[in-house]
């Protein structure tokens, strides 16, 4: 009886209450797309960021902007962190963080070849080419992620 009684309310609520009822009752997150980016080499594309200091390296990414898609995001970071393009873009896994609240969807990409220059941005200190087994000063977190992106076959 009860239930129906709080079914009756929900549906009989104006739209727009029905709305912030949930913003305020639903957790909140955000969405990042990061990719491992390899060249025809097989080598890793990692960035050292101005923005993640004490981190160091890391693979290329950010947050997905208000209806843009994960690899629009994905490709729409690359262009702005590095200049390159990918030719393609396969979705590795898809992870969740609770510290910060986090969706975080990692791809797998190929650079095209004409593109592993580097077009100098703000956000990026530098950015290196480095062979799977001889990586930079990474974190164990980003070695995982590096990892399982290139398992994911």
């Amino acid at each position: 009886m009860l239930k129906e009684f709080l079914g009756f309310v929900w549906r009989s609520a104006p739209k727009s209450v029905r709305r912030w009822s949930v913003r305020l009752i639903e957790p909140r997150f955000t969405v990042t797309a990061g990719a491992v980016v390899e060249d025809d080499d097989g080598r890793i594309l990692l960035l050292n960021h101005v923005f993640r200091k004490g981190s160091g390296w890391g693979i290329p990414g950010g947050f997905l902007s208000p209806g843009e898609q994960p690899e629009e995001a994905l490709r729409r970071e690359l262009r702005e962190e590095t200049g390159m393009e990918i030719d393609s873009a396969r979705l590795a896994f898809v992870r969740t963080l609770k510290r910060p609240r986090q969706v975080e969807i990692i791809y797998r990409c190929r650079v095209r070849e004409a593109d592993k220059g580097f077009k100098r941005n703000i956000e990026i200190n530098t950015l290196a080419w480095f062979d799977r087994d001889r990586l930079p000063d990474v974190t164990a977190d980003q070695r995982r992620i590096i990892a399982r992106a290139l398992d994911a076959d």
